[in-house]
């Protein structure tokens, strides 16, 4: 499957060169290792994450779908009346 973006597939040879040249004008030939082993760092980290969220779905989709439990009776009306009610608001401030 060929999942390339249709901007890379017209770059050739000599566009690259041009574009490591602006690259390497920009930040230096001092700077380049660590910016390339920050870029190799992130992808590394996109592709741990991403495998992870996959592996989630995976198991959500296998695992059976919890019955929903069979409701409660309501009881009977004086346990109604001894619950607790909730409280009231309190009153707003002017």
């Amino acid at each position: 499957m060929n999942l390339s973006p249709a901007f890379i597939e017209g770059l050739g040879g000599p566009e690259m060169l041009l574009i490591m040249f602006i690259v390497l004008l920009l930040f230096g030939a001092d700077r380049l290792p660590g910016l390339a082993k920050g870029i190799g760092k992130s992808v590394r980290e996109f592709k741990k994450a991403a495998s992870g969220v996959e592996e989630e779905v995976r198991r959500a989709m296998e695992e059976e779908p919890a019955k929903p439990a069979a409701p409660k009776p309501a009881g009977t009306i004086q346990q109604q009346a001894d619950a607790p009610k909730p409280a009231a608001p309190p009153p707003a401030a002017d």
